[in-house]
């Protein structure tokens, strides 16, 4: 006999043997109806899966959130069987289940295109129609190979040779059709539901490597419902709509081109927004860091110091100096990461445990190597700034600073409008740095402030645990917000680390006078500076709060003979630090104005003679076709009051 645990905690006596297909069925009809799997202490499984031992079991109905990851499984073979029933010849490799949806790589003489999509999509209802069961078979090493040569898929003997000796070679059937699978499915097709789309193709090669074939991957979105499919298209829509690039071309921020691979070209108005985030990071750092600078290119022997050498040097850009002539030839890299340079500040100098605790900050260019095919705009880029500081404080003041980083990162957060934040405390990885009693004591002090980071937030701060994700030198807080439209993007960090000032022989001089390793604290809030405003501008949609915006107003005329008065009004609101464009075309106001408005130009200022003559100004708003006429000192005053950051509105309250 075998004893199961339900979630109420009562505990169960059942034949050995016995599956999860029949334990709902001894609990209700209508649970036996809506079942699709269970989990095991934790772990998915078949419904009809024998369970030969004791464990905590749990009913997991389609309804329920993990049976998402089932239904995108589930659809991803079925699409496999589409395709080669429409296709005969084609061969299967592997279609695994992804964010939001699966996919599935298929091997064929002509590949496939977006014309063939609703074909198959077609032929996967009728698959979902005919409602075929899932069911598992184990076979042997020979069989599965004997059997998936004869059918001609040399990738599927390829995959069965790379199974490890003694692993199990699960196969799942649907009816005739069957694939080479870990599993769990659901119980049959039908349970798929109708809920799906598949969204685009591409090409990707074998295993990754460009020296294997390229085959074609099909792309397919699948969700429990019609109505969370229609959410998800809608929110593609929307995240179309933003694309930073598109919004970058059209309100002129910047380009990239071939000579500089990941690295930014800022235009003008672009730089204007980079620096505006600069400029508010620096005026809330100002109180409590001390702003340094350290060198780009250093030598390598600092970071084979430092532990980047040997964990990270491939992501790094490696630089010779020429001094073959002279025998100076060396080997340096451009800094990936600004924190040997931080301790190098911190051993400049003898410090004392009055010193600290010592807040460097650094807005530091640095570079890594990225794969051309990650690149993507200004999310993920080989250059890029950031918002670095490092605290070297005692180990008794490191819980506290960790808490008094976390509420600089959630109050800046909070500026930009983002208020729904998960704080996650990943842990120790398996390549590591530091032994297991450092690691032990730094784990227990962030998951204390783990904890006190939720309480003090009221619970509006959800939290959780990031198992091995930690870097290789200490466990980190990972920070991720929401933007306007749903979507998370990990942006701050703040790691303790107590083996790099170790490495370095970083010390202070503690109230006793013996000397003392301090506790390194790294933390980031926006992280890299060009991916925050690339969030910014999709967050935004590029219609930026007036604080923001890189042209915060443009001031322009209906007639020539305003040129004057406009030249003026754009003259008294750059006195007020606004920044101000003067478009002084022989154009049509409506032109100036559909222009200024894709270019996302919150205020327009328009001018005409009866405006120069009364001193006024027409106020147009983005995104409005509503004109407020004003008087020029009152307009300019409202806007001034309007643009001013957030931070400097609480310093002046």
């Amino acid at each position: 006999m075998i004893h199961l645990t339900f979630p109420d905690g009562a505990v169960r006596e059942y034949a050995e043997g016995t599956s999860g297909a029949d334990i709902a069925a001894a609990i209700s009809k209508s649970l036996a109806k809506k079942a699709v799997a269970v989990t095991l202490d934790g772990a998915l499984a078949d419904l009809a899966e024998p369970i030969t031992g004791d464990a905590r079991i749990e009913i997991v109905t389609r309804d329920d959130p993990r049976a998402l990851e089932l239904i995108r499984h589930d659809a991803a073979h079925v699409l496999a069987e589409a395709v080669q029933a429409l296709y005969p010849g084609t061969q299967v490799t592997i279609g695994p289940v992804i964010e939001n949806g699966f996919y599935y790589d298929f091997a064929r003489n002509e590949p496939f295109t977006t014309d063939d999509l609703p074909k198959i999509e077609a032929k996967m209802r009728e698959i979902i129609a005919k409602d075929r069961p899932f069911t598992r078979e184990i076979w042997s090493r020979d069989e599965a190979k004997r059997v998936f040569a004869e059918k001609g898929e040399a990738f599927k003997v390829e995959l069965v040779d790379a199974i490890p000796e003694g692993q199990d070679l699960k196969i799942y059937k649907q009816g005739e059709w069957f694939d080479l699978c870990r599993g769990p499915h659901m119980p049959s097709t039908g349970k798929v539901g109708t809920a799906f789309k598949l969204m685009k193709v591409a090409g990707a090669y074998w295993r990754g490597d460009s020296n294997n074939p390229m085959l074609t991957r099909i792309y397919g979105t699948a969700w429990h419902d019609q109505a969370a499919l229609d959410a998800y298209l809608h929110r593609l829509e929307e995240a179309e709509k933003r694309d930073h690039r598109r919004l970058g071309r059209e309100m002129d921020l910047f380009h990239f081109q071939e000579e500089g691979p990941g690295t930014v070209f800022w235009h003008p108005k672009g730089w204007r927004l980079f620096q505006s985030l600069v400029s508010y990071m620096r005026r809330r750092l100002k109180a409590d860091y001390d702003e340094v600078n350290a060198p780009q290119v250093l030598d390598k022997s600092l970071w084979e110091t430092s532990g980047h050498w040997g964990w990270y040097k491939e992501n790094m850009f490696k630089v010779q100096s020429a001094g073959e002539d002279t025998g100076d030839e060396r080997v340096f890299a451009l800094k990936p990461m600004n924190c040997p340079g931080h301790v190098q500040i911190f051993k400049h100098g003898l410090k004392s445990y009055r010193d600290l605790p010592l807040r460097l900050a650094e807005f530091g260019a640095v570079h890594r190597y990225e794969p051309s095919g990650a690149l993507h705009g200004l999310m993920r880029v080989r250059g890029f700034t950031q918002d670095d500081a490092h605290i070297f404080c005692t180990e008794e003041q490191m819980a506290a600073e960790c808490l008094k980083i976390n509420d600089l990162i959630l109050s800046t957060y909070a500026d930009f409008g983002f208020e729904n934040i998960v704080v996650k405390l990943s842990t120790r990885p398996e390549k590591r740095v530091g032994s297991d009693a450092v690691w032990d004591h730094a784990e227990e002090v962030m998951t204390r402030v783990l904890a006190q980071i939720e309480e003090q937030s009221g619970g509006r701060i959800k939290t959780g645990i990031l198992p091995g994700e930690g870097a290789f030198y200490g466990p980190k807080f990972e920070y991720t917000l929401s933007d306007a439209i749903g979507r998370e993007w990990q942006c701050g960090t703040t790691q303790v680390d107590f083996n790099l000032p170790e490495r370095f022989g970083a010390f202070y001089v503690d109230v006793d006078g013996s000397k003392k390793t301090p506790v390194m604290i790294h933390r980031a809030i926006c992280g890299s500076m060009e991916r925050f405003t690339g969030i910014l501008i999709e967050h935004f949609a590029g219609h930026f709060p007036l604080w923001l915006a890189p042209v915060q107003i443009v001031s322009t005329t209906i007639t020539s003979e305003a040129d004057g008065y406009a030249a003026e009004v754009a003259a008294a609101a750059r006195a007020l630090d606004l920044r101000v464009d003067l478009d002084l075309r022989n154009e049509k106001i409506n032109y100036k104005v559909r222009e200024h408005s894709l270019a996302k130009v919150p205020v327009i200022l328009v001018a005409g003679r009866k405006e120069a003559a009364e001193r006024t100004v027409s106020m147009r708003r983005l995104g409005s076709s509503d004109q407020t006429v004003l008087p020029l000192g009152e307009a300019l005053a409202l806007l001034s009051a309007e643009a001013t950051p957030p931070d400097l509105k609480r310093a002046r309250a």
